[in-house]
């Protein structure tokens, strides 16, 4: 990296891991609000597959001239805090990029952020765990705000895909909100998915009062719930169309500094989880796409710029 480019992945034209490639970006400067942030950290998360494969640009939610960038999650250090923000250079931060019609992500040596997304990585938690709980933590927070505190006698929750990122976000969260979980997973995962407290199924029967779908099963996941109940996806502008009263909606994760700050206390205290599945080089990105895209992999692929 010269003092004047850093490096970043991108993609021009979707089509997969092949598609990626590492080009070297202008540095700028941190305007007012705003903090420089190099990057230690960045986990490859499956919305940036769906980016690479052209998934949001066949939906019309990506429009750039030149390329887009990958990666919506990070840690880092202050570099450079912009006029306004009250943070010093040195400071671990981490934080999350929201929208998909951006030509910059956080698989990128530096970021420029709005100060108001970032959250301090408290005392004790490494940069690297720490990266993995922005998109994941705080859609688990966003899923839990749709589904709101149970209503007694209506507390079943099943959390599908429980041994995923998300779920295991998810499960202790919503326990403290009252809802009795059950994950649904494959059955090498049943150890961990009770380890947080749920109750576990490979097979899920009709009737929850609440599905919340980290596995992305949309109609399958429908199906399970009871005429009335809840239904949130991940899938943002594909949600299975509504039925038996049922209400449907999809967690659309967005930055936000201070539940960040709270979801990292809980990390570092060890009441939510984190896992690493492996730490790459960006130069691996497209290796590490490859990989998640293959499945079987618990955790996540982090790459460190």
């Amino acid at each position: 990296m010269s003092t004047n480019t850093f490096r970043a992945a991108v993609v021009r034209t979707p089509g997969g891991p092949d598609s990626i490639e590492i080009v070297d970006v202008p540095v700028v400067a941190p305007g007012p609000g705003q903090v420089l942030v190099n990057v230690s950290a960045a986990p490859v998360n499956p919305v940036d597959l769906a980016v690479a494969d052209g998934v949001f640009h066949a939906r019309g939610l990506v429009n750039q001239p030149q390329w887009t960038g990958l990666g919506w999650d990070f840690a880092g250090t202050v570099a450079v805090a912009g006029p306004g923000v009250d943070l010093r250079q040195g400071t671990p931060v981490a934080g999350l990029i929201a929208g998909f019609d951006r030509d910059f992500g956080t698989y990128a040596e530096q970021l420029v952020v709005p100060a108001a997304d970032v959250a301090v990585v408290p005392d004790g938690l490494d940069l690297v765990s720490a990266a993995t709980v922005p998109v994941n933590g705080l859609a688990a927070a966003q899923i839990l705000d749709i589904l709101g505190d149970p209503l007694p006698g209506h507390n079943r929750l099943l959390v599908t895909g429980a041994a995923g990122v998300v779920g295991g976000f998810l499960i202790p969260l919503a326990q403290e909100r009252g809802w009795q979980v059950t994950g649904l997973a494959r059955i090498q995962d049943e150890q961990f998915v009770r380890g947080l407290g749920a109750e576990f199924t490979t097979s899920a029967e009709r009737g929850w009062d609440a599905v919340a779908d980290g596995a992305a099963l949309q109609e399958q996941g429908l199906a399970l719930v009871r005429d009335g109940g809840i239904f949130v996806g991940v899938q943002p502008g594909s949600e299975p169309a509504g039925e038996r009263n049922i209400t449907v909606a999809a967690v659309v994760t967005r930055p936000d500094g201070a539940r960040l700050a709270d979801l990292l206390d809980q990390v570092a205290s060890g009441r939510l989880p984190t896992r690493v599945h492996a730490v790459v080089g960006l130069d691996q990105a497209a290796d590490a796409h490859r990989a998640m895209a293959a499945g079987g992999v618990r955790g996540r692929y982090v790459l460190k710029p």
